[in-house]
């Protein structure tokens, strides 16, 4: 840790005290099973928790189902209020929250500091807050067979909901769910993943704290037996999960037992292409650095780079630099723009697609190649070609600091490779002619697609996929309609 990280950030060795899950308004000791938490950049154990019991989550569901009634009986606006109290809270938090997720995760601190905190609470919970005021009842008039009639349609919260968060985002990715859910009327459980515990145990302090009634948003922690009780329960209306479509899967079949809604956010191979005719020159090292961040560690990382063979010799040339640009290492170094995986095991996972590309014929175009730091679940950032599209490498989501390349001969090809796989997350197009690059975009199968690079997550706009990518939708009007059953209300004239 260099002297000027001292300085700026002393709280950065926090990490939260809490070990207790929110229940109603109690803080409940777990009963369940106990693991180590670490922090990944240093292999050291930060903390040992406590899993809650399957009990204890029965007992989470019953306290949001007691708060439904009076939740939901809310007027938007005073949703709204308890939301935007409960953000200020959060945003005085963020110099706790930040350590929280940096030494949990491992995300330096250049790009946690807005992507991980500020973006979550300032812009997305923000804009939940805002939109529970939105009254959203449509009125259908008229209607004269076999008699007059007059019609509205009205939207009611679901009820319960059982939000489940990835590791790579915890505050993030739990606010999109709760942040919705609660703007809609909606009660909460909340239960992150196992690998990242500690800022959304945290949250239960700030969830007291910003004065939510009790029951309305409940924290428990716990592996798969506990995410199965929480999926399977009867006293869910609602699951909302983001992370691997392998768990999805499981998850979808495990709320199909009482035919409870699901919202997934699952995995992606999103495609990046670069049309004839693009300067790749100004683009290339933006590319490289994109799909890097956050340690590769993205859903909707653009790791599958589609280059126009007229200019693919040149986009290597010009986005080596970028390899020069990434610094694997501390965290908390202001110069680090990659850190480490979240655990050995997927350090080896991550390595094992880079061994096995090679293996198979493929090649390392660009590499960082700086020997790794000697603590810590590092893997250098990579780019493989020399593979073909069937290759494992470019068909499945790696979720590490790994991106492959492919030639195309002309857009039709690039289409065809772009929607070439089980995924449909995200894509970006690379192209001068805004006409052209509409049209391309429109034939992409993806849930986003950007444009020249397009721009910051918009809180008003919805993210989700396609195919294995997910169901449903999050975020924007979107988002919050996944919390809200329609109603039609008919009656004579």
């Amino acid at each position: 840790m260099t002297a000027a990280a001292e300085t700026e950030f002393p709280l950065k060795d926090w990490v939260p005290e809490t070990r207790t899950l929110l229940v109603g308004d109690r803080e409940v000791e777990p009963a369940g099973e106990t693991w180590d938490v670490y922090n990944p950049a240093t292999e050291q154990v930060i903390a040992t928790v406590g899993g809650a019991s399957l009990d204890q989550v029965d007992e989470a569901v019953t306290a949001a189902r007691e708060a439904f009634p009076a939740w939901s009986a809310l007027s938007g606006e005073e949703r709204s209020r308890y939301i935007h109290r409960f953000a200020d809270v959060l945003e005085k938090a963020a110099d706790r929250l930040l350590p929280s997720i940096v030494n949990e995760v491992g995300t330096p601190v250049s790009l946690a500091e807005y992507l991980q905190v500020k973006m979550a609470v300032d812009e997305h919970l923000r804009w939940a807050a805002e939109a529970a005021k939105t009254d959203r009842t449509i009125h259908l008039g008229e209607y004269d067979k076999p008699v007059p009639t007059m019609s509205d349609v009205v939207y009611e919260p679901v009820g319960v909901v059982a939000a489940i968060t990835g590791y790579n985002y915890p505050l993030n990715l739990a606010i999109f769910k709760f942040g919705a859910a609660l703007a809609a009327g909606c009660t909460v459980v909340l239960l992150p993943s196992p690998r990242t515990p500690l800022t959304t145990l945290f949250l239960g302090d700030l969830i007291r704290e910003a004065g939510l009634p009790p029951g309305v948003m409940n924290v428990v922690i716990g592996g798969a037996d506990v995410g199965k009780r929480l999926s399977s329960h009867p006293g869910v209306d609602r699951v909302s999960f983001t992370g691997s479509d392998g768990v999805g899967a499981k998850i979808m079949e495990q709320a199909a037992a009482n035919l409870a809604g699901v919202t997934l956010e699952l995995g992606g191979k999103s495609p990046n292409i670069v049309l004839p005719g693009v300067d790749v020159q100004k683009i290339a090292v933006e590319m490289h650095l994109r799909w890097s961040r956050n340690g590769g560690q993205g859903c909707a990382a653009l790791a599958r780079l589609l280059v126009h063979e007229a200019v693919y010799d040149e986009f290597l040339e010009a986005g080596a630099s970028a390899f020069d640009q990434m610094v694997v290492g501390d965290p908390w170094d202001r110069a680090t723009n990659i850190g480490p995986m979240i655990r050995p095991d997927h350090q080896a996972r991550v390595q094992g697609y880079i061994d096995g590309s090679i293996a198979e014929g493929g090649k390392k175009l660009l590499e960082v190649a700086k020997p790794l730091p000697e603590r810590g679940w590092f893997v250098n950032p990579v780019l493989l070609g020399n593979l073909p599209h069937d290759a494992r490498a470019v068909q499945e989501e790696i979720f590490g600091p790994v991106a492959v390349i492919l030639p195309f001969k002309d857009t039709e090809e690039a289409i065809r490779l772009a929607n070439d796989t089980a995924y449909g997350l995200a894509a970006n197009v690379w192209c001068d002619d805004p006409v052209e690059a509409r049209r391309v975009a429109e034939r992409i199968r993806a849930g986003t697609v950007w444009i020249n690079g397009g721009g910051a997550m918009r809180p008003d706009a919805p993210f989700g996929g396609y195919g294995k990518s997910g169901v449903g939708r999050e975020l924007g009007e979107w988002g919050m309609r996944e919390y809200l059953e329609v109603k039609h209300i008919q009656w004579r004239i």
